[in-house]
């Protein structure tokens, strides 16, 4: 199976040594982050730092002409990437050391966006806004979304791209010192709790016939019991039990059709500049209405609109299945492993956790992520690719 690294151009620049020690591990393509969210990450080999501190979510390459008099434009990177092309330098690094390099992107999660922008924001039922989760219903906040996927996919030398959090972004956030978990929502609860009331959703439920103030009565009605310590059932039928089954289902319409359609946008404009053979895929969940980095699709929808997805397969590879029952013979079905110890993965069992994904229907694998993994889990990486 094809493997496939994720890396950080600040993993690469700087230390001579990472492109032949990425190599060395057996993949045979890098993932690249060209845009990216807020992050303070460990570099534990590099010559010059061990931490890199991120402030905001920023694009790695110099912007092009079409920002020019934009409202809403990606941000340039600080001083934690001192290269004017941070990753068109690492990507080159890279081609050196033999290895394919594919664009990581990640699109709808951006703080600073939402800190400078509040009306971007997704607004939850109390008025509460969610800065870190720009409202993918808003048409300036899609037009920039689907521009900065283009751009930041189709960079010179790039092979393919990876598009994460190409949907809705809800309550479930890493968000600074976060103390969110003092009360167990469930899968119902987040959703809930990730309904959007800014003027265009609620414009948006008008239109399949719920009144957005009456929706926020309901869904406050229906968390109620929540906050007060009720245990919270999971699943969509829960949150039919909750909202009713009529007023669950409009929601999930609105916001699947909002979802679906930026993601045909996005692809087509990414199409539209790149070469001929790039691939493109999306970071996707097969349950429509989660949201996330791994943003929730309709599988057989996203696999005739993009060349495959990348699937989170750490504790299991049961979210393949989905995706597997709709592919077709050039399908990438990319399964998604932790291998850093520290971050739940599990190196040593990288071979046999590989072997369970291809026979669910997995074609590539991809190793999240060379760049914070110990010299003692990349030797677990590279023994277990060694014997695929």
């Amino acid at each position: 199976m094809k493997a496939s690294a994720f890396v950080y151009p600040w993993d690469v620049n700087g230390d001579p040594q990472a492109p032949a020690r990425l190599a060395d591990l057996g993949i045979r393509q890098a993932t690249l982050a060209s845009a990216y969210h807020s992050t303070r990450a460990l570099t534990p080999r590099h010559p010059r730092h061990r931490i890199v501190t991120a402030e905001h979510a920023a694009v790695l390459y110099p912007l092009g002409p079409r920002w020019a008099d934009r409202t809403l434009r990606p941000y340039p990177a600080g001083a934690w990437v001192p290269e004017a092309d941070a990753y068109g330098e690492a990507a080159a690094a890279l081609a050196e050391a033999g290895l394919e390099t594919h664009s990581w992107v990640v699109l709808a999660h951006n703080s600073r966006l939402g800190a400078e922008h509040p009306d971007t924001s997704v607004v939850n039922a109390y008025g509460d806004r969610y800065p870190w989760a720009p409202c993918i219903a808003q048409p300036a906040t899609r037009a920039y979304l689907v521009d900065l996927a283009a751009e930041a996919a189709v960079r010179p030398g790039a092979r393919g791209t990876e598009l994460e959090s190409l949907g809705w972004y809800g309550l479930a956030h890493l968000h600074a010192h976060d103390k969110t978990g003092g009360v167990g929502l469930g899968d119902a609860g987040q959703y809930l709790m990730s309904l959007c009331f800014c003027a265009d959703c609620r414009a948006g439920y008008a239109e399949h016939g719920l009144d957005a103030d009456e929706l926020a009565a309901a869904v406050h009605a229906a968390l109620e019991p929540l906050w007060r310590g009720a245990p919270s059932d999971g699943g969509w039928a829960a949150v039919e039990k909750l909202l009713g089954d009529t007023t669950a289902a409009a929601t999930r319409a609105w916001r699947d059709e909002t979802a679906r359609t930026l993601q045909e946008a996005a692809v087509s404009a990414v199409r539209a500049e790149a070469p001929a053979g790039f691939r493109i895929l999306l970071h996707a969940d097969p349950v429509s209405y989660h949201c996330g980095a791994n943003a929730g699709v309709d599988p057989a929808h996203i696999l005739s609109v993009a060349d495959g997805v990348v699937v989170p397969c750490t504790g299991g590879a049961g979210l393949l299945t989905p995706f597997a029952e709709h592919a077709h013979e050039e399908t990438v079905l990319a399964a998604n492993l932790t291998v850093v110890s520290g971050m739940g993965g599990s190196p040593g069992t990288l071979a046999e956790d590989a072997t369970r994904a291809r026979d669910l229907g997995a074609t590539e694998l991809r190793l999240y992520h060379a760049g914070l993994a110990s010299d003692g889990d990349l030797e677990a990486v590279r023994a277990a690719l060694a014997g695929l």
